[in-house]
């Protein structure tokens, strides 16, 4: 059976509503977290599929959070060879730092949900199934686009918003797994102020999740579905 690794940077970002295109695609899912003792000497090319989800923290943090550094040596041999890859978030800009561009804070808050313009040709891009579906966004930083890949979406307030190389490697900024785990209740009691600095409330939000979250989630998993078949090994 193929492997599939998920790797938690905290435990409030799991790979939620993912989970179900995944599994259905043969894969059995083992899962791990950064503060596991055993995560520093982890062979991350030996998973058939990788996923990294997202955190609070900014990749550009290596003095305060160490393990960022040795991830991302990790990540940059199993992205030379080519493995599949997803990254959520804090995840794709790991992606997007290891393919060497820079990663910074952004000059806004984006939190709440609203959807992005699919870039390119739609038709052969795996994330036709979101457009125009509200999608969870919750971040501050950004990321210059690294060489060699395609830009696949864009939102109002961040231009990269999601990007590929070939088809092994999916990297995205916003959370179209979040809309129906209970997780969600819990990044608003621990960030509330992302929420005030994006301008928005705790229940304005609230709203929104319980209005698009599950469109959002089955869109999310139509769209990994699609980029997991099209998988070159």
């Amino acid at each position: 059976m193929k492997r599939a690794l998920i790797i938690r940077h905290v435990p409030r970002e799991g790979v939620a509503g993912f989970r179900e295109p995944i599994e259905a695609a043969g894969y059995l899912v083992d899962r791990i977290d950064v503060t596991d003792p055993s995560f520093a000497a982890l062979d991350l090319c030996q998973h058939d599929l990788l996923i990294m989800m997202g955190g609070p923290m900014g990749v550009y943090e290596q003095e305060q959070f160490p393990w960022i550094s040795c991830q991302l040596r990790r990540l940059q041999s199993r992205l030379a060879a080519d493995l599949p890859t997803i990254g959520v978030c804090f995840g794709a800009q790991m992606i997007a730092a290891a393919l060497g561009a820079d990663v910074y804070p952004g000059p806004v808050k984006e939190v709440g949900f609203h959807p992005v313009a699919v870039r390119g040709e739609v038709p052969s891009n795996p994330l036709r199934h979101i457009v125009d579906v509200p999608v969870l966004h919750w971040h501050g930083d950004t990321f210059t686009l690294p060489e060699n890949v395609e830009l696949l979406a864009s939102s109002h307030l961040y231009d990269h918003q999601a990007f590929r190389r070939g088809r092994n490697l999916l990297a995205l900024q916003f959370h179209a797994e979040m809309g129906e785990d209970e997780r969600f209740h819990q990044w608003i009691e621990t960030w509330p102020e992302s929420v005030l600095e994006a301008g928005g409330t705790e229940e304005d939000l609230r709203r929104a999740h319980a209005l698009h979250g599950p469109t959002a989630v089955a869109a999310g998993r139509a769209m990994i579905a699609e980029w997991i078949a099209g998988l070159e090994r």
